[in-house]
């Protein structure tokens, strides 16, 4: 059974930082790109980052490039999204979402994923 945990997320001032993780179980991690989505209330899920699979390659959203850094660590099967400078408008729900991707555009759907975390809460004060 695959599991994606996240964890990480708390309340922060705006300009805090935060590291959030995900933890993969039950699938080769290191076969799978990774992305991080966002949700905020009453909105839609929204693409943040995403990581390939041996981790050499990220990809941003246009809102939080050059605040948030997308990694992993392949031998714990964990992917991180840290985040910086952060503001009240990057208040949302977090997710981490595992797939194969075989394309050349990186995916930015959250449909377009296979596996999904239950996310962790990141609330930013201003």
């Amino acid at each position: 059974q695959v599991q994606l945990v996240e964890s990480g997320g708390g309340l922060v001032q705006a300009g805090g930082s935060l590291r959030l993780s995900c933890a993969a179980s039950g699938l080769a991690f290191s076969n799978y790109a990774m992305g991080w989505f966002r949700q905020a209330p009453g909105k839609e899920y929204d693409f943040v980052a995403g990581i390939n699979e041996s981790g050499g390659n990220t990809y941003y959203a246009d809102s939080p490039k050059g605040r948030f850094t997308a990694s992993r660590d392949n031998t714990k099967n964990t992917v991180y999204l840290q985040m910086s400078s952060l503001k009240p408008e990057d208040t949302a729900v977090f997710y981490c979402a595992a797939l194969m991707w075989s394309g050349s555009k990186f995916p930015t759907s959250w449909n377009d994923y296979h596996y999904w975390g239950q996310g962790t809460q990141v609330t930013v004060s201003s």
